[in-house]
């Protein structure tokens, strides 16, 4: 497989034959930002034509050239240099910000004092660091499916190259569902600890299990009893950092260091799955840990401590590890930085994953929820993730579960025999042939014997209702 078409044959899943695409020139050296049409902004090298240090300038517009002569898209980037630039956030060196977590001195002095600090306070200095957030273009606002815009040109330009008007591949998540959601409980404190049983009970009654993350030193003891019982329930159960003090990924030996003890405790716990506190991350250091998944990175962090997004609503590959995007704003996030209770920017969230079939991720803590007022506006959303699943087909599994559903569809792949598509790889008896069909120049996805799309318009409505 050319490594050019990697990105777009690891996405779909789909015949190898319909990836063929040739890089015109050699591409340069210097990386920054230009535009695939004129909405979808990228990052990476080019083999001829401007790109620009920041996605504020002005940005020149790359052509591809469909050549159905040679069956051959001819580009001047590598689709997957640029699709993991942004997964890996390589880009995120102009955002940094000047605040309270951009200096190393302040950041671990206010995370020393964090656990005493109460809430109004934090907020003051939360919103300090946050100024100017609502300014910020790129990643977009509430949710980015820049790398979905992407994947979906290339196909269209190879569906066009190739004289085809559709194209079977392995549907993104298994039986057909529509899109998928999993919903997580970072513990952080003691009263959060103590919660969880009642959080349980609530997710329960929506019929939703959850996975909860422990910090496994210092904050809190984890008892076994607590663990078992989480287990016993059909809950999951993950590693919430080491400290939750944003040291973790002070420097590469820290780093090194301190996952060495996190492994332990994975392996104390029976976690598969990793989450780093406050979404401080470096993809680049996952080789260090020994989970399947992680759940690190946010899709868009203008809300963060940590500048970036991964830009994508699809879980990927770093490494060995599968990388399940934080695609929603936290509930802390949500009640006191934007002082919002209701769940209105969830359902806009909600609504553009559907639209992209993608997964939405939730962080909601067991500490931001035993208020009265906040519970309410959790339950509400069980309830709109419920009607969601039962009337749109929204996936509600583990955090577990799609990771390794998502491992088993990575090897995967679609072939004709006798005149037919069928899937071959393991698991396939949970997988489903969808349709990528040209309309104009976008594509859209559909499902054999099915009379609608995939994203029927009142799915859509619905969560947005």
């Amino acid at each position: 497989m050319d490594a050019l078409n990697n990105a777009l044959l690891d996405y779909y899943r789909c015949d190898e034959a319909l990836a063929r695409f040739a890089l015109v020139g050699e591409l340069s050296a210097r990386k920054g930002y230009f535009t695939l049409g004129s909405d979808t902004t990228c990052y990476g090298r080019l083999s001829s034509g401007r790109v620009a240090d920041s996605f504020d300038e002005p940005l020149d517009e790359v052509t591809v050239v469909a050549q159905s002569s040679s069956k051959t898209v001819a580009l001047k980037f590598d689709p997957s240099e640029i699709v993991e630039n942004l997964r890996r956030e390589r880009y995120v060196s102009n955002l940094r910000r000047n605040g309270i977590t951009s200096s190393t001195t302040l950041r671990a002095l206010y995370y020393a004092v964090r656990p005493i600090l109460p809430i109004f306070v934090r907020r003051h200095f939360q919103r300090l660091h946050l100024q100017g957030w609502e300014k910020i273009s790129f990643p977009r606002w509430p949710v980015d499916v820049t790398v979905e815009s992407i994947q979906k040109k290339l196909l269209a330009f190879s569906l066009k190259a190739q004289g085809l008007q559709s194209t079977p591949f392995v549907w993104f998540w298994p039986e057909g569902h529509t899109a998928c959601a999993v919903m997580t409980h970072d513990v952080e404190t003691s009263s959060g600890k103590n919660f969880c049983p009642q959080l349980m009970d609530l997710d329960d009654s929506f019929g939703v299990k959850s996975s909860f993350q422990f910090v496994p030193e210092k904050r809190y003891s984890v008892p076994q009893a607590l663990l078992d019982t989480i287990r016993d329930r059909g809950f999951e159960i993950n590693v919430h950092d080491l400290y939750h003090d944003a040291s973790l990924y002070s420097d590469r030996e820290t780093f090194q260091r301190l996952g060495a003890r996190i492994n332990q405790h994975a392996h104390a716990f029976g976690a598969r799955g990793f989450r780093a506190g406050a979404l401080y991350r470096n993809s680049d250091w996952y080789d260090a840990l020994e989970f399947a998944y992680d759940m690190s990175i946010s899709n868009v962090s203008h809300l963060d401590p940590q500048p970036g997004g991964c830009c994508t609503v699809m879980p990927y590959f770093i490494g060995k590890i599968v990388e399940l995007p934080v695609t929603t704003t936290q509930d802390y996030t949500l009640f006191h930085l934007l002082n919002d209770y209701s769940i209105r920017l969830w359902q806009q969230q909600l609504q553009k994953i559907l639209a992209e079939n993608g997964l939405a991720s939730f962080i909601v803590h067991p500490d931001y929820v035993t208020s009265k007022r906040a519970r309410s506006t959790y339950t509400l959303l069980l309830q709109h993730l419920s009607q969601l699943r039962a009337e749109c087909g929204l996936w509600l599994p583990l955090p577990g579960e799609v990771e390794s559903w998502w491992r088993l569809r990575s090897k995967m792949t679609v072939i004709r025999t006798n005149g037919e598509w069928r899937i071959e790889g393991e698991g396939k008896e949970k997988a489903q042939i969808a349709y990528a069909t040209l309309v104009g120049d976008s594509v859209v996805y559909s499902i054999p014997d099915e009379s609608a799309p995939v994203r029927p318009s009142s799915c859509l409505s619905r969560a947005s209702s």
